[in-house]
Formats: C-alpha cells, structure tokens, sequence
C-alpha cells in the first residue's frame, strides 16, 4: 500500500492545482482556444495567406495560455482582474487573425464562439452576451477593413451563435454555483452540529465516568464510617486504659492514642463532609433569627478561638429581621466560612462574625485578619475538591455555596485592607418561593 501512495503523488499534486475553480476556467479556456485555432488550422486557405506559420502560432498561443494559468495559480487574488485582460486580448487576437486570414473569407471567426460560451460560464450571462455582441462587432469591423464586405447577416448570425448559447450556459453556471454554495454552507453546518454532537457525546462519557466513580466513592465513604467508628471506640477504650498507668511508657502510648483519635477524628469529618456534598438535603425553611444563629456559633467557636490566641468579635444588627431559613444548613454554611478564618489565623490574628440589614437583604459577614485569598486561588476558589489545605476536601465553600443558592442568596468575598479577607452571605429578606 505504501509503494502505491509513492506512486500516486505527483498525480495527486497535479489534481490539487486544479482544486480551484479558477485554475479548471484556465485550463479549459486553454483547451477550447489553442484546440480551436489548432482544429481550424487544417483547413486550407488561400494562396496569398499560405505563408502564415500556424504551428507557430499555436505554439505561442498554448505559451501565452500557459502563462495566464502560472498568474492564477501564483496570484489568485487578482484571477478576475486576470480573466478579464485575457477576454480582452483573446478578442483581439482573434480579430486579428480573421483579418490576417480574409477577413469575411475567414474561417477563424468560428473561435469567436467557444471564446464567449466559456467565458460567460466564469463571468455569467451578462458578460457572456457583451461578448457577443463585442465578437459580431469585431467580426464586422474585419469585413470593412478586409474586403469584400459581406453584409450584415453573418455578424448578427455570429452575434447570435455565441450570445444564446453563452446566456444559457452562464444562467445555468450561476444556477450551479448558487446550488454549490447552499451545499457547502449546509456542509459547513452539519459538519459544526457533527462537532458539538462529538463534543457532547465525549462530554457525556467523561459525566458517565464521574457519576460512576461518584457513587462508587459515596458507597466507600459511607462503608469507611463503621470501620472509623470502631477505631475511634477502640482507641477511646485503650486511652482509658492506658491512663490508669502512671509510669512514663504508659505516659507516652497515652500521647500516641491521643493522635491516633485526632487522626479519626479529622478522618470522620472528611467523611461526613463529603456524605453532606453527596447527599444534599432539601432545605426546610422556618422562621428563624439570624443574629440568635450568629450569637450561638460565636458561643460554639469561642473556646477553639481562645485555645489559638485569636480574638473573636461578634457584630450583630438589631434591625435584622426574622427569616425564612433552614437554620442547620445555614449554620453549616456560616460554620464552612468560619473554620476557614480559624485555620487561616492559625498563628494569631482577629475573626469577625456579622449580621447587616442592607435594604431588602440580610448579610452574614465572616472577615478575617490573615493573609487574604493569593490571586492564583481566585479562579479556583469555589471549585469542587480544590484546596490548598493539606488534609482538606475542597468541598466547604463548594457546599456553602450551595446552602446559600438554596436560600436563593450569593455569596461574595473581597480581600481587605492592609491584610485579611471578608466573606460575605447576602440573603433576600422574602424568599422566592419554588415554582
């Protein structure tokens, strides 16, 4: 097979050149007049034109036409321009020729014919019967400088024998080209619908996969609890143990049981977390006050602040009114954004936990005096498992999000001035009710 494809290509590099309508308009313009002069050529003529060369004529004709093919192929740009001069001069050397061959005696006039049907097949139906009426003109002016004169009929006869036929065939290359270009824009459409189907069908695989390994991975966190849970008991158990012995061995498997339960414990919570992500609960929307929500988890998040030297400051809004909200999933939201502050402050620093009536909302603002969000973790910010912590899930603020859209809120964040980020819930004060 590969010997064939060697075998094959300078025919393909020849069929490539003529891809282009133009350059197939060239190449038959070529065949029709160099054919033509050369077909006509073997009748005789009279005696006192017998010392016209015609294989040199030919020669240089089939040269000349050569060359309007090279201009086309090299400059494509101006190929109108091109076939324009060449109908100009075709014309004209064919004038000349019936006037250097009798003039009305001349049987050369006949390539004033396939000069204009082709012709009006590239420019169209006007330029095809212009061309007529230029050629029986031209043909006329011979007679007149050739004698004898031969009357007016062969002109209009000539005029009519390459204006119908040229008419004809340029309607009907227009008809064509019309049709061509409805279908290559079709083709072009059905080829981008072809394209999107692809990409949705690829996207639905990779959507395919995911919801696989998203329930394969639901079912193992929910099986990793009893075994988490088993640990944890065991671990509580052999600490209690332990403890009951004072001497420096037992001091020490004290402090190693004691990691091993903070290692179940984040453990745990990374599980829970993700079962919450999993298997989001629809909200169950009461009457509640959001400041009584902000005051309970300040009260809840004290003692964890206090442990790691940080100030908690709590700012509550007494206008705020009573909302509709799920108060455990908005809890869990605002408690998302406030172990975020905790662990960026892990090293001192100010947590703050607001409430703000504005107009026909309420806030829940949680700032922080940290770092601030690095411009690299912005666009990745609220995406599913991203996180820059190394025991994290990436899925806290994806979840408050969540709650928050579920309360048909947003939520926002900004870093502040000179060091520190604010994370701010805007809830609506009347709820839009589903459907």
């Amino acid at each position: 097979m590969a010997a064939i494809a060697v075998e094959r290509k300078p025919w393909h590099a020849s069929f490539r050149l003529l891809e282009r309508d133009e350059r197939v308009f060239a190449v038959l313009l070529s065949v029709v007049m160099v054919g033509g002069l050369a077909a006509l050529a073997a009748f005789p003529l009279r005696p006192r034109y017998s010392d016209i060369d015609f294989y040199w004529l030919v020669s240089c004709f089939a040269a000349y036409k050569v060359g309007i093919f090279a201009l086309v192929t090299v400059n494509p740009q101006a190929t109108r321009a091109y076939f324009i001069a060449a109908l100009t001069i075709d014309l004209l050397l064919v004038f000349v020729l019936v006037c250097l061959t009798g003039g009305g005696d001349s049987v050369f006039y006949l390539l004033f014919i396939p000069l204009v049907v082709v012709n009006a097949y590239y420019f169209g139906p006007w330029v095809g019967l212009g061309g007529a009426v230029v050629a029986g003109g031209l043909y006329a002016w011979s007679t007149v400088l050739v004698p004898p004169w031969v009357g007016w009929t062969p002109h209009l006869i000539l005029a009519a024998l390459a204006g119908l036929p040229a008419v004809t065939l340029g309607l009907v290359a227009d008809r064509e080209r019309r049709a061509r270009g409805e279908v290559e824009r079709l083709n072009d459409e059905l080829t981008g619908t072809l394209s999107r189907l692809q990409t949705a069908q690829q996207e639905l695989v990779v959507a395919e996969r995911m919801a696989t390994v998203g329930r394969l991975s639901l079912r193992i966190a929910h099986e990793v609890r009893n075994p988490i849970s088993a640990i944890e008991l065991n671990a509580e158990m052999l600490e209690d143990i332990v403890r009951e012995r004072s001497d420096a061995d037992m001091k020490e498997a004290a402090g190693l049981v004691a990691a091993i339960r903070d290692q179940v414990t984040t453990l745990d919570a990374l599980t829970e977390e993700y079962l919450a992500f999993a298997r989001f609960p629809k909200p169950h929307f009461e009457d509640e006050s959001i400041n009584h929500l902000v005051q309970e988890l300040a009260d809840f998040v004290r003692p964890v602040a206090t442990r790691q030297g940080l100030t908690l400051r709590v700012e509550v809004d007494p206008n705020v009114p009573l909302m509709e909200i799920d108060r455990g999933l908005l809890r869990q939201a605002v408690l998302n954004l406030v172990k975020n502050g905790l662990e960026t402050l892990s090293s001192g620093g100010e947590l703050t936990i607001a409430s703000r009536l504005d107009d026909d909302a309420v806030e829940i603002a949680v700032s922080d005096t940290g770092g601030g969000i690095p411009d690299d973790v912005v666009p990745r910010l609220f995406e599913q498992f991203f996180t820059t912590k190394p025991q994290g899930t990436g899925l806290g603020l994806s979840i408050t999000r969540q709650i928050v859209e579920e309360h048909g809120g947003e939520i926002t964040w900004k870093n502040r001035a000179p060091h520190g980020a604010t994370f701010t819930i805007r809830l609506p004060i009347k709820r839009l009710k589903d459907g």
